[in-house]
Formats: structure tokens, sequence, C-alpha cells
């Protein structure tokens, strides 16, 4: 087994994603609305990694990885990190290995994610990387997030439910499973080929021979209760104390145990003034938020000095780029890596995020700008690269 990230030769991604139609047909016909199943998506499309690197990166020991064997609504599921013993002793059939984030591990497997630049690069969650035996599947079930299912090799029958149809949970089990999933379409997926699906669309895939690979282009949908309670918790950390509730226009009444509706109305306003006070924080909160939900947080950065600072140094021909370890975004002049906020020129924070900065772009940086990346680098949040 190995789990080489930049060894073999580099897989060829001079190809292009084909929809079939413009990427805003697809935005404003299909984006969280119905699937679309796109044949040749990619033209003679050959996996970048083969079965036995992925096995190799599900016996690292910080690698995400599961195995999940079994037919019908009977599952097992393992969890990794695993060994070449383990993977001896599966069966012949009707098994799956899911690893997870093989984009942070896999050079070559990121690069396809530049084919999906049309959609935010902070709601892309990150490529899974599946290979199945015949007969392996996970089960019909539903994801309640948006995910890009492209065949790397070998071949996936996938089944969808229709609009409508009823999603019950069956209660228990390994696995969430639909507890009566009803197909309403069928189709072989080929090698390029690529089913999107959108949010609560229920779907059942099984590999049809001993190569099945599967890439899953997931993307990141916080729930209303995880937005909620974390910028709760942000708003009690920023809150002034003496803020209280109140009740100034407070009548006689007969039952003094009652809780009246203007006592619930003085409740709940009390509750919004809180929130509307921030609201002028809610972009910068947001920002940070989506850069460290189910992602690496970076520790607290130091402030600044305006004093001098010692330049960056890179080794010839690198550049200073992110860490795919980290989540990343923009917001104006504001660089959100891991929950931290940033300040840096526009420009520059584009160019670090698209291609890379070179000595020509540290050079001419103020003190506290350098000081920033310098800060960035230590954390790891940026590295030297080639």
């Amino acid at each position: 087994m190995s789990s080489k990230r930049t060894q073999r030769p580099s897989a060829d991604m001079t190809q292009v994603l084909q929809l079939g139609m413009s990427l805003q047909q697809f935005l404003t016909r299909h984006w969280q609305k119905q699937p679309l199943l796109v044949r040749h998506a990619f033209k003679q499309f050959q996996s970048p990694i083969s079965p036995n690197e992925l096995a190799g990166i599900a016996c690292e020991a910080d690698a995400l990885a599961r195995v999940i064997s079994g037919q019908g609504q009977r599952f097992r599921v393992q969890q990794g990190p695993f060994d070449a013993a383990f993977f001896a002793a599966l069966p012949k059939r009707n098994w799956t290995l899911l690893v997870q984030n093989v984009d942070r591990w896999d050079i070559d497997v990121r690069a396809l994610l530049a084919h999906f630049a049309f959609l935010p690069h902070w709601r892309i969650e990150d490529i899974m990387v599946s290979y199945a035996v015949q007969g392996g599947s996970v089960g019909a079930h539903v994801d309640q997030y948006d995910v890009f299912l492209l065949q790397a090799a070998g071949h996936r029958r996938w089944q969808i439910d229709a609009p409508g149809a009823d999603r019950t949970l069956r209660k228990g089990g390994a696995v969430k499973l639909l507890q009566n999933f009803q197909p309403a379409h069928s189709m072989d997926l080929a090698p390029g080929d690529m089913l999107y699906l959108p949010p609560g669309v229920g779907h059942h895939g099984v590999a049809l021979d001993d190569q099945c690979m599967t890439f899953s282009i997931g993307l990141r949908a916080p729930s209303d209760a995880e937005l909620l309670a974390d910028f709760a918790g942000f708003v009690c950390n920023q809150a002034d104390d003496a803020a209280r509730y109140q009740d100034p226009e407070l009548t006689l009444r007969k039952n003094n145990y009652e809780i009246n509706q203007h006592d619930v109305l003085r409740a709940k306003a009390s509750i919004q003034r809180a929130l509307q006070q921030h609201d002028a924080q809610f972009a910068d909160w947001f920002a940070g938020f989506m850069t460290r939900y189910r992602a690496n947080a970076l520790p607290a950065l130091a402030a600044t000095k305006t004093s001098a600072s010692k330049p960056i140094q890179l080794p010839p021909g690198a550049k200073l780029v992110t860490n795919p370890e980290f989540r990343f975004a923009q917001r104006k002049n504001q660089l959100y890596v891991g929950g931290q906020r940033v300040t840096l020129p526009t420009k520059l924070i584009e160019k670090l995020l698209l291609s890379g900065l070179a000595e020509t772009d540290l050079a001419p940086l103020s003190a506290p700008h350098t000081q920033a990346l310098s800060q960035l680098l230590a954390k790891r949040a940026l590295r030297r690269a080639k």
C-alpha cells in the first residue's frame, strides 16, 4: 500500500468540466433545485489516485476513513485507521472504503477542485473518495448538502427518488438509512460521468464491478441551529452585562405567578435588541465561523507591531501558499483563516488565495503586513511551496 502524495507522475488535469450548459444555466436550473446527470463530464477521465493509494491513506493515523460492509438494510461500519492485514481479511463482495478529505492528502485529487471554482470556495467541504468491490454500497440515504458524484473508475448504479418522496429515516442501525426508499430513476455511471444531487434527494449507489471508485465533491451547509448557537455565543461574549430584562410599564395583575403575553414580548425584545446591537459585526462573525466550521481552528494571532520586520525568505522559485488543512475566505481587505481575521491589501489576499505570493510580492509589504504573514507561516496556515 502507498499513501504517496507527490511521488507518482501528475495526472492529466488539462481536462475541462463539461456540464452540457453554461455554468450560470446550471446554477439557475439545477443548483439546489433538481438533480443533473452529466455524461462525459470529463472525457476520457482517468482517476488520479488508485485503490491501493487510497488504502494507503486509510492506514495513516490522522486519516478519516471507514469501511461499510453489508447490503439491503444491514450494514456494519468499521472506523480507521486500518492496516494491510485488515484489508487482506475483507470479503470479496459488498464492502466500501470511504476516505474523507483526500484533497488534503493528494495534490492531483486537489487539482480537481479548480473545476468547481464557479462555487464559493468556502462552501466546498472536501473530496471524499470511495472504493468499492462488486455489490459495495452504503445503503439508501439522504444528504442535507449539495454533492457532485464523479465516477472515477469502474461502474456504479445510482438510483434516486422523486420530489416529495417519503424520506423517513430508519431507526437504529450503524448507518442512517431511508426506511421506505422508492427509486424513481436509475442510471449506470462510467468513468468521467457525474451526477449532481441537491440537498435532500434520496439516493442509493451500488458498485457494479471490483474497480468502482467515486469522488464525492461535497458542499458545506451548517444547519440553522449551528449558526444560531454559534452566533448566540459570539453575542454573549460581547454583550454588556448592564443590559437587562426590564418592565417599566408593569401593572397590577390578579395572579402574580402568571407570565402573560406582555412579559413574553418583553423577553423577546431583549433578545432581539441584543442581536441587533451586533448587526455590524455579523459579517465578521460569519466569515470567521465558516473558516472554522468542521475545520481546523487557528490559534489566536498576536497584534502586529509597526516596527521593522524581518522579511520572509523563500527558496528559489518558491511561493507562499495556503495550507489546505485550513479553511480560507476573503471579505474585502480581510483574510479569514481558521476563524482568525488578518487585515492585508485586497489584491494581495486575492493573489495569495488564487496563485500564491512570490518574493517580489512580499518585498514591498509594510512591516505589519509582513508580520501578519509571518505569523500565519509560523502557525502553518501558510507554507512555502514550489
